[in-house]
């Protein structure tokens, strides 16, 4: 059995995906951001923590609430995307663990008892990760992006995540993206020059 996928699905998915910062006004229903979280959600974390939390920012009152926590430079492609994903992670995913890990019934405990500096580090490292896993099942479902770190984090964490332990991390514009004047992609590293293999 050939378990790579096909030519076509890595073209949708890496070669030929792009980031995104014009979007054709077509909306993004919440099937969709159903449908790109039932694939995220599927990615490994470490232990199966899964901190990951995600606010997804669609309507014109939301997007306003965005607006001023949004360095200049984002906000005409912010307001103009169908929705916008506000990746954050809960820095207290540890209560979720009795369901995520049933066979380890001291799990809560055993993650709790770690110091706030360790705890941090699984929520931001496997939530970033998670964030990734967003965007390639966005693409995988043939949504464009437009992930950006241009924002007030603690702006965004008190206007969306106030009264809880959800932090934002990054942001990403989901839609169909336009540019006819995209310019061809940036350079990237090759194979030598970030790789080694001992």
């Amino acid at each position: 059995m050939n378990h790579a996928i096909n030519d076509e699905a890595l073209d949708l998915v890496f070669r030929r995906a792009r980031t995104f910062r014009k979007f054709r006004p077509d909306p993004v229903t919440p099937q969709m951001l159903m449908a790109v979280y039932d694939l995220l959600r599927l990615g490994p974390t470490s232990g199966n923590c899964c901190p990951a939390r995600i606010m997804f920012v669609a309507s014109l009152e939301a997007k306003e609430r965005l607006r001023p926590h949004l360095d200049k430079g984002n906000v005409e492609q912010t307001m103009n995307a169908p929705a916008t994903a506000i990746i954050a992670h809960d820095l207290a995913f540890y209560d979720q663990l009795p369901k995520l890990r049933p066979t380890r019934p001291h799990a809560r405990e055993n993650m709790m008892a770690q110091s706030a500096t360790a705890l941090h580090e699984v929520a931001f490292r496997n939530g970033t990760l998670q964030g990734a896993y967003l965007m390639l099942a966005a693409r995988a479902i043939g949504l464009d992006c437009g992930p950006m770190s241009g924002f007030d984090n603690n702006g965004v964490d008190g206007e969306f995540f106030a009264g809880t332990s959800w932090k934002s991390n990054f942001l990403c514009n989901l839609g169909y993206g336009e540019d006819p004047e995209m310019r061809p992609r940036a350079p990237r590293l090759s194979f030598d020059e970030a790789c080694k293999i001992i």
